[in-house]
């Protein structure tokens, strides 16, 4: 076989990897320094800080307005202050310093699916003729829009994040479907808190 056929295939793979990505990584920031780190008899093996103690947060209060419309009568704070409840954390009593900051927001995005059907399967012709029971696989690409939650838990002390997580709901239905769909991607978001 001649190495020019070989090497075809291979470009035109190599081609199809070059598309763009529409999904980012993210990673939370490490722990500053502890201020101790310069001084003698420092152990480097201390750093990074320890997970922190998710068992003192307690309480909470919003760090800035949740960003994301109101969504059919059920506005996004509700959603994330029945989520955080439901995961043992209260808001703050007022004048009192929380133990936890809370950032929330909805935003727009697109994603694509595909969804693959097999036709065929019928017996045409002879059982001698080559597609005798043979389905043919067709694979259908679209792309749908999405919202999706983010919640990102500070520490009030330090202003760290201690916790940040998404969860994504399609925004189709009436009213009470879109709020529901609202509250479930906050609950899925929410699912993984307090981390084991």
């Amino acid at each position: 076989m001649s190495p020019r056929l070989i090497l075809l295939p291979l470009l035109a793979a190599l081609a199809a990897c070059q598309s763009h990505n529409p999904y980012t990584s993210q990673s939370l920031p490490p722990p500053p320094v502890p201020a101790q780190a310069s001084a003698p008899g420092f152990d480097p093996g201390a750093y990074p800080a320890a997970p922190p103690d998710y068992g003192r947060y307690r309480s909470w209060n919003w760090t800035g307005a949740p960003s994301g419309a109101t969504t059919y009568g059920s506005s996004l704070q509700d959603a994330v202050s029945e989520g955080l409840d439901q995961v043992g954390l209260r808001p703050a009593r007022p004048g009192a310093t929380p133990d936890l900051r809370v950032s929330a927001r909805v935003s727009s995005e697109q994603r694509t699916r595909q969804v693959t059907d097999y036709y065929g399967g019928g017996y045409y012709g002879g059982w001698n003729d080559p597609w005798y029971g043979a389905s043919i696989p067709v694979t259908r690409t679209y792309i749908v829009q999405v919202n999706v939650v983010r919640i990102e838990l500070y520490d009030a002390r330090d202003n760290h994040a201690v916790w940040v997580a998404s969860a994504e709901y399609q925004p189709s239905g009436n009213q009470s479907e879109q709020a529901r769909g609202l509250r479930e991607a906050v609950r899925k978001a929410l699912s993984g808190y307090p981390p084991h």
